[in-house]
């Protein structure tokens, strides 16, 4: 198995920082907009967007560079077999279906609100806001259990 280079392997902590960074906008612009505060609000959720696609782009960029290099698809979490691999299992299926759901609701909230249909903006934001935050926030959970847990694998 070849090594990675030092890129890809930092790619990881890159991708939880980003994730880390949009469920804390995510928050925050939640923050503002009960503060009826609209503009920072926008300002604020456009950020957490553009940061989700940052994400998506290193994110894929890890792992077509971590296949070319090593043939794996990804990191294996270490504790096989154990009440902890259930948790992280659990976590991570419930990650991966709700990440795939995140790019389409955020688009169709963002472009509600493009349109100034405030009603719909605000119905499909209701379901849109826990799920990306869910996501955001397991997404370094993940990371976390994947590499920083003792007894992670190297």
């Amino acid at each position: 198995m070849e090594k990675l280079p030092d890129w890809v392997a930092l790619l990881p902590t890159v991708n939880a920082g980003l994730n880390g960074l949009a469920g804390v906008l995510l928050v925050w612009g939640y923050t503002l907009i009960k503060r009826g505060n609209r503009v920072a609000h926008a300002r604020t959720m456009i950020a957490a967007f553009i940061t989700s696609i940052v994400f998506l782009g290193c994110y894929l960029t890890y792992h077509f560079a971590l296949h070319a290099y090593t043939g794996e698809s990804g990191k294996r979490f270490g504790h096989t077999g154990t009440l902890l691999s259930k948790a992280y299992l659990l976590i991570l299926l419930t990650h991966v279906v709700l990440a795939a759901a995140v790019p389409f609701l955020a688009s169709w909230t963002l472009y509600q609100a493009w349109r100034q249909d405030w009603s719909r903006h605000r119905r499909i934001a209701v379901v849109t806001f826990p799920i990306w935050v869910y996501v955001s926030v397991t997404g370094v959970i993940i990371y976390t259990m994947l590499y920083h847990w003792p007894g992670a694998a190297p």
